[in-house]
């Protein structure tokens, strides 16, 4: 067994020296340093020296991450991240492969390719940056800003139903799924262990805040400590879904539905609530979990969803094992002897 020491590396070991081109207060400065902080525990968890971490981006502000992280990457075309990392992964099953990419380059013109990369539960990292705009496009709607919103492609509101991120990975078979806020550092850092450990697509929901184009559209629920205490629940597996500034309120199942309750009144104690297990096969309670609405429902952050499946990468490398074992042609004069042969004279 290795060492664990030749896996010790600080957070500065994964900075680039590169100068970060975002703007001043954009949520994607926290999530860097998220990131960042997670890389060496990652590294020590999973054993894997720097030279086998990999970052892959499209196109958006959330797609300059690979020039900020001391790695591998590749910088590439819009909505075709996933796709990309898919060929990395395949080819090289060594590495860990981080996708940065936004809500507009995953779910719009690279939608196919993000469903496709769930589906077929490739392993791989997706952080999904968002903030329910396009903001390197300046300002045009995503497919996932409210319904109504007013932008400079919707002057009149959208009249598009937006995409919930979580339940489209679900809808797709996914194998992981967790969100954050830009501003819970330690929580988003948890997120990304989290995923990396996981064996199969994950995918990790930040919600960011766009200064400049959608600025405040979180901050109902995610404005402040006090606030995201109050509105939003952090969930993690074993544990019950209680949430509150003062730790006084959770999440009953009644029928097909979840209920907030308040622990204390109407005869409801800590043991009514719900235990989260993350684990769980059937997504029936996860899909609630990421459908709840606010102001009606906390948010539900952390570790929503983590089910163990084969994934895409080793049932390619077991098919070409069990090819090769049984192959008549392993060589050039095997193929040259093979089928039909003349001698002519």
């Amino acid at each position: 067994m290795p060492n664990n020491e030749q896996y010790h590396y600080t957070p500065q070991d994964f900075r680039s020296d590169q100068e970060i081109k975002w703007c001043p207060g954009c949520g994607n400065y926290a999530i860097l340093n998220s990131v960042i902080k997670a890389m060496p525990e990652v590294a020590a968890a999973l054993k894997y020296k720097h030279h086998r971490f990999t970052f892959v981006s499209g196109i958006g502000c959330s797609s300059r991450f690979p020039y900020y992280i001391n790695s591998y990457g590749f910088h590439g075309i819009h909505g075709r991240a996933a796709a990309i990392a898919t060929g990395v992964k395949v080819a090289n099953p060594k590495l860990t492969v981080w996708v940065t990419s936004g809500d507009g380059d995953s779910l719009a013109i690279g939608g196919n390719h993000f469903i496709h990369a769930v589906r077929r539960n490739i392993d791989i990292n997706i952080l999904l940056f968002n903030n329910e705009i396009y903001g390197l496009t300046k300002g045009q709607y995503s497919p996932t800003s409210e319904l109504g919103k007013v932008t400079k492609t919707s002057p009149f509101g959208t009249v598009e139903h937006p995409f919930n991120p979580g339940e489209v990975v679900l809808g797709a078979r996914g194998t992981f799924f967790a969100r954050s806020i830009d501003a819970e550092v330690n929580l988003t850092k948890e997120c990304c262990i989290e995923a990396a450990k996981h064996d199969g697509t994950s995918v990790v929901e930040i919600l960011q805040n766009c200064v400049i184009f959608n600025d405040k559209t979180f901050a109902g629920f995610a404005s402040d400590k006090e606030t995201r205490e109050e509105n939003t629940i952090v969930l993690r597996h074993g544990e019950r879904m209680i949430f509150g500034k003062n730790r006084d309120k959770g999440l009953v199942q009644i029928g097909m539905k979840l209920m907030v309750v308040k622990i204390g009144e109407g005869g409801v104690t800590e043991e009514d609530i719900l235990i989260h297990n993350a684990h769980e096969p059937n997504p029936g309670v996860h899909m609630m979990l990421v459908n709840m609405d606010f102001p009606k429902y906390p948010v539900a952050l952390g570790v929503i969803r983590n089910v163990t499946d084969s994934t895409y990468d080793d049932n390619v490398c077991i098919q070409v094992e069990t090819v090769k074992k049984r192959r008549e042609i392993n060589c050039m004069d095997d193929l040259l002897h093979s089928g039909n042969t003349w001698e002519i004279k």
